[in-house]
């Protein structure tokens, strides 16, 4: 059975084709396959279930034209719009997710790149951070350089968000402000300056499964362990506002075959997880083992402690 051939594969630390993903991917006993992949995670990364949560540091005003985002200038969205949040907001933020024992607290900025100014604004966030609590940091500030990420690392933010969002070949007609080659490029350059990085993408924007393979298999090449994988939620004003929704199989289908092409991976529920509740125990069954907690951007998330009881009842820890 070909899902056995190569669980045992990857059991012996070899790395599936994209050829045997796609036929993964049209396997008809669902059931099978998703148990296979929870086995995978399993055997890898064991029951420690990665919690992070972000804060909406700067929002609105963003000159690129994704698609799928509130946060775009150029479409006519109700997301609110600041600069930057202040300090003791942000600090009070991270204070209760360290109070509640999530792993990571994350900067997120709307933008093109943040700007020199606000990213010293919120390296000193960072370093009061990690002077009065316990919890890694992480951010989210665009298309930066090498030096610019070297300042956040010095900081004591450790990892780097940049999603790639789709394959390369689907990328161009979500967004023409941006490229690929350009978010692997602030990849590459926070990977250099010694930042772990997380990156992944989101499904239910038009794209076709092997779309969805080509970006794991992206992002596998890139060698990144942190996943988030988000379902859109059509945001009203944006091109991408009467996208139909994914059939619950699809989403499933979707983490599993993510899970065989990232064995030892973690990855993580993020964007529209409000559509696929009813469906998060088997999510996770299938291969999930991290998760944004708490509010999210521009849509509602999840509350922290529910989040965190709820993978615990199901066997998981929640800190090393």
């Amino acid at each position: 059975m070909l899902i056995d051939t190569l669980k045992e594969k990857i059991f012996k630390g070899q790395s599936i084709t994209k050829e045997e993903a796609l036929e993964l991917s049209l396997i008809k006993d669902k059931r099978a396959l998703y148990e296979a992949a929870g086995e995978i995670r399993d055997h890898f990364v064991g029951n420690y279930f990665d919690t992070c949560s972000i804060i909406n540091a700067r929002s609105g005003r963003c000159s690129e034209n994704c698609k799928w985002c509130a946060q775009s200038a150029v479409f006519r969205t109700k997301v609110d719009e600041y600069d930057l949040i202040d300090e003791k907001s942000c600090i009070e933020l991270a204070r209760l997710n360290a109070t509640y024992r999530v792993n990571k607290f994350s900067f997120v900025t709307s933008g093109r790149a943040l700007s020199d100014k606000n990213i010293d604004r919120l390296c000193d966030y960072a370093r009061k951070i990690k002077r009065g609590m316990d919890i890694n940091l992480c951010a989210s500030m665009g298309l930066l350089n090498k030096t610019q990420l070297l300042r956040l690392k010095e900081a004591g933010i450790t990892r780097y968000h940049c999603n790639l969002e789709s394959s390369r070949r689907y990328f161009h007609s979500l967004c023409s402000s941006h490229t690929t080659d350009e978010k692997i490029e602030t990849i590459r350059a926070a990977q250099e300056v010694g930042m772990e990085v997380c990156s992944g993408g989101i499904i239910g924007m038009g794209e076709t499964m092997e779309d969805r393979i080509d970006l794991a298999l992206m992002i596998r090449d890139l060698g990144i362990k942190s996943i988030p994988i988000n379902v859109l939620n059509p945001i009203p004003g944006t091109p991408l506002e009467n996208a139909a929704p994914l059939a619950d199989e699809e989403v499933l289908t979707t983490i599993a075959v993510f899970r065989f092409i990232h064995p030892d991976a973690f990855l993580r529920f993020a964007g529209g997880r409000n559509l696929i509740a009813h469906i998060e125990k088997e999510a996770i069954e299938a291969g999930i083992n991290s998760a944004i907690v708490g509010d999210l951007l521009t849509t509602v998330g999840s509350k922290v402690m529910e989040d965190m009881e709820k993978v615990e009842k199901m066997g998981f820890i929640t800190r090393k």
